[in-house]
């Protein structure tokens, strides 16, 4: 069974809490490498803080957006964002082709954002619409509007 959340703009806030759990999911990824295997008293800490936080934030999310699209574009962010800033933190390296692939990524969790967008929804149901005169069709479509 499948559950479709409504696209309005009060989804602007879920993607606002998505977000922020992607952050706290770098966060996470970064302490984890840090931790040497939760050795490291200091970063296993940070690890299991930013796992809660991170954990939370995504739940809350996703009362309003898609379980898919949600833990897509977080686990896209926590990829991107432990891949760029890993070469900051510990001795990594980016090379051109990891960031090429990192920016077909990113580009993907902008166009799924964009695909939850209110306009395109208002697009994709108006363009489903029975066409007038059609009682077939509009008795199909008032009873699926219904649901």
């Amino acid at each position: 069974m499948t559950t479709t959340h409504p696209t309005t703009d009060s989804n602007a806030g879920a993607w606002s809490v998505l977000l922020l759990a992607g952050v706290f999911e770098v966060g996470y990824a970064l302490s984890v490498g840090g931790s040497a295997g939760f050795t490291v008293i200091g970063w296993s800490i940070s690890a299991v803080v930013f796992f809660l936080l991170t954990l939370f934030s995504l739940s809350v999310a996703l009362k309003r957006i898609d379980v898919g699209i949600g833990y897509a574009v977080w686990a896209g962010i926590g990829a991107v964002g432990a891949a760029a800033l890993g070469p900051v933190f510990f001795d990594e390296t980016l090379t051109l082709v990891r960031a090429l692939w990192l920016a077909v990524i990113i580009g993907g969790v902008v166009w799924l954002k964009l695909a939850d967008s209110p306009s395109i929804a208002a697009k994709r149901d108006d363009s489903t619409a029975p066409a007038p005169g059609d009682p077939e069709r509009t008795s199909a479509w008032k009873g699926r509007a219904r649901r």
